[in-house]
């Protein structure tokens, strides 16, 4: 499924802190390799009875292959927990480490595009703030509440939940020094911002379903124009963003998923609130 060579470079690159368009270089291909074989699979199986040894082969390769990225993402784990145990004195061992967690993500064997992958979900950075002394006496002081009854939570706010949905999305999406509310502002308010104020989007929205509007080459244009548009402001995701097509076909589905961007089209084209 992939090479020592393509192993050893995109550990290098990340290391030594490549561009995303380097490592989308080496990631790209061996995603596409997997998925091909997926899709072909996938072909044979659904174009035979499946009961014929023809049918039954191509489901053991599409089952090897989401194995695959199961077992992947199993070894991430567990190397994460248990590299801070021992030292593995193995250097191969952190490089596929490494290799595995950028290649799940874009192993999306039949997965829906709206789907929210928390897989991308990584802590990139943080902040360490001096907030004075505390007493932290266990002595006296007033009784812990007790845990309330069993669904007695509170629903969620749902502005909150796409919000949250969007920051899991794009965390992974940039390198660099950058805050999860760069990121956020970068997607939901300036991105986001640019497309709501096109009229051609919008009646193009109003006008077909959202898989159609997805499809639309028109958005794919404005997408790019808007981060364009937003180079001087946002240098650094917006360099990233024209440089990699992949980072702009993530940042669409983004747009289209959690960001609500299709819907609130809609409601701006026929006169309501977004």
């Amino acid at each position: 499924f992939y090479s020592d060579d393509e192993v050893n470079e995109v550990a290098k690159l990340v290391v030594f802190g490549g561009k995303q368009s380097q490592l989308d270089s080496v990631l790209v291909p061996v995603s596409e390799r997997l998925l091909t074989k997926y899709k072909e699979a996938k072909a044979v199986f659904e174009a035979n009875d499946p009961e014929s040894d023809a049918a039954k082969a191509a489901k053991d390769k599409m089952e090897a292959l989401k194995l695959f990225r199961h077992d992947i993402g199993a070894y991430v784990r567990l190397y994460g927990f248990l590299c801070q145990i021992f030292d593995y004195g193995n250097t191969d061992i952190e490089k596929r480490s490494i290799f595995f967690k950028l290649l799940q993500r874009l192993l999306t064997f039949d997965r829906e595009i709206e789907t929210i992958d928390l897989s991308a979900l990584a802590l990139t950075h943080y902040t360490l703030k001096d907030l004075g002394k505390r007493n932290l006496s266990i002595s006296g002081g007033d009784a812990i509440e007790p845990t309330g009854e069993p669904g007695s939570g509170k629903v969620q706010d749902k502005h909150q939940e796409s919000l949250d949905a969007i920051i899991a999305k794009v965390n992974d999406l940039f390198m660099g020094d950058l805050s999860p509310g760069d990121k956020l502002v970068y997607v939901n308010n300036v991105i986001k911002g640019k497309l709501l104020d096109c009229e051609v989007l919008i009646q193009q929205a109003i006008n077909n379903t959202k898989q159609q509007f997805s499809n639309s080459p028109d958005l794919d244009q404005q997408i790019l124009n808007a981060v364009m548009d937003a180079l001087s402001s946002f240098t650094d995701m917006s360099k990233q963003a024209l440089d990699s097509e992949r980072i702009r076909a993530e940042l669409k589905d983004i747009l289209l998923g959690p960001a609500g961007l299709y819907e609130e089209l809609v409601k701006k084209g026929r006169g309501n609130p977004a």
